[in-house]
């Protein structure tokens, strides 16, 4: 059948739409260009460093003693000031820090004011100070937006409590019947998972939408790089939709990151976060490298699923292999530095931003929450010095090779006989071949080259030069057990 003139023009107008669809997704995929070559280290405040003993809470007790749900060490923001040195010689230059407003509990996830820095850490003057300390050393300040729910102290709750019906506040929260049944009784309002501690906030409910844009307002003006959003998923896309709007029109480099555990496509077409904690890439480092229930091709296939979001995105997505809510990687190995040192390689040579879980890099062990909570080692007696050196170098390649924080990704190597793993990153005229042998055998490897103009490969792990034979070929030998190799093109 023959095309007339107005089919012609209905096919033009719809491929004009598509178009122009795909271009406004395009230019929403504005994600700050800083992310790429962030490396980032987590830090929670109240076990991190106590500089300042006059803010510490009641019983306070001892640096170095057992971590419980409820306890206190004194861990304040002035102590991260005094210990930045540590953090910029670790190489770093992005902090992500659990939640620093107003709350009645170690963690700070029960917000009690989110227009306040947390009495036991400080105020908005150290807080600044430290952006400001930060700031001149080139690291970024990523602060916890926890918006789903606050603590029962919270202004608005505790008016329900008192005043039942008649409050003023009461379609903040969604209360069941009066009185009020708080902790520990079984809560008759909705609460994260159930928990009365945590009332949910019903954050579609115009008043306070409006109190959490003008709290998500200071602290973006006031300098901070990005957010870190808690249990994102518990909320409406169209809140964050609009929240995005928001930060973005103060400042368009503030980085948004969620925390979303599983495929997170849904909040990542540009019009939600910039990228999200990857906790699946965790899922395949503890399956692969710790409890040995992968087998190397589907290692790669669990990785693949974050390799499917938007190419902008996987470059800011947050690589972690722990965190405040994680058993430590080290203590699920059973004190195995090797498959540490390994998972660390492959953290900061892989697509994506890495993230330290602080005390990681120096040999810290701790199991579930609220042992992973341990206070930060000072002593550096009871550091494991080559664990962190061993960080220090992946770091400072990573910085001083684009090719890690921006190259383009490729696997080449699953070979599930052998245990071994292997991918591609190319970068303008650089490419770096990493191998990863997760065996307990050393292992030799002959790869195709991918460059037949390539004279040599340098082994930045095993300090060794790695030719190419008949310029196709390459082999490299002896690759030592639970360890791995890192080779940069040189022409």
């Amino acid at each position: 059948m023959k095309s007339t003139p107005t089919k012609k023009a209905s096919i033009l107008f719809f491929t004009a739409i598509i178009f122009i669809a795909q271009l406004s997704y395009a230019q929403q995929l504005d994600i700050p260009d800083w992310t790429a070559d962030a490396i980032y280290y987590q830090i929670f405040p109240e076990r991190f460093y106590n500089a300042d003993t006059a803010n510490d809470p009641p019983n306070t007790e001892v640096w170095g003693a057992t971590p419980k749900y409820y306890n206190y060490f004194g861990g304040d923001i002035k102590g991260v000031i005094e210990k930045l040195d540590y953090i910029q010689d670790l190489g770093v230059n992005a902090i992500y820090f659990n939640p620093v407003f107003e709350s009645n509990s170690n963690h700070k996830y029960h917000t009690t004011d989110y227009f306040k820095i947390d009495d036991n850490f400080g105020d908005d003057k150290i807080f600044k100070q430290l952006l400001d300390e930060c700031h001149k050393r080139g690291i970024r300040v990523v602060i916890d937006g926890v918006f789903n729910h606050t603590g029962i102290e919270f202004f608005a709750f505790k008016d329900i409590v008192e005043k039942e019906k008649n409050s003023k506040y009461l379609h903040w929260f969604k209360v069941h019947s009066f009185p009020v049944q708080l902790p520990p009784a079984k809560p008759n309002y909705e609460a994260w998972w159930g928990i009365g501690d945590l009332p949910k906030l019903m954050a579609e409910e115009p008043d306070v939408k409006k109190h959490l844009f003008e709290a998500t307002r200071k602290w973006t003006e006031m300098g901070i790089d990005g957010w870190r959003l808690d249990v994102p998923n518990e909320m409406s896309h169209e809140f964050w939709i609009d929240w995005r709007k928001l930060v973005k029109s103060i400042n368009p480099d503030c980085y948004i990151v969620g925390e979303i555990w599983e495929d997170a496509t849904p909040w990542l077409k540009g019009d939600q976060f910039d990228a999200v904690m990857n906790y699946l890439f965790r899922d395949a480092v503890n399956l692969y490298f710790v409890f040995n229930k992968l087998n190397v091709k589907q290692f790669d296939s669990l990785l693949a699923i974050p390799r499917k979001y938007p190419t902008k995105v996987q470059y800011a997505l947050q690589n972690l292999v722990g965190s405040h809510d994680t058993e430590r990687f080290l203590t699920l190995t059973k004190g195995n530095f090797d498959k540490a040192k390994l998972a660390a390689l492959f953290q900061m040579t892989y697509i994506g931003a890495p993230m330290v879980y602080y005390g990681d890099e120096i040999g810290m062990m701790g199991g579930r929450d609220p042992d992973c909570r341990r206070t930060m080692v000072w002593d550096s007696l009871h550091w494991n010095i080559d664990l962190r050196n061993f960080y220090k170098k992946l770091i400072e390649l990573r910085k001083q090779n684009k090719v890690f924080s921006r190259g383009s990704y490729k696997t080449i190597l699953t070979d599930d006989k052998k245990n071994l793993f292997g991918f591609l990153r190319e970068f303008e005229n650089e490419k770096a071949i990493v191998i990863l042998n997760n065996s307990n055998k050393c292992q030799t490897v002959e790869l195709q080259s991918p460059d037949k103009n390539v004279k040599k490969w340098i082994d930045l792990i095993n300090n060794v030069t790695v030719s190419q034979k008949d310029k196709s070929k390459i082999s490299i030998q002896n690759i030592p057990p639970m360890s791995g190799a890192i080779l940069i093109s040189r022409k």
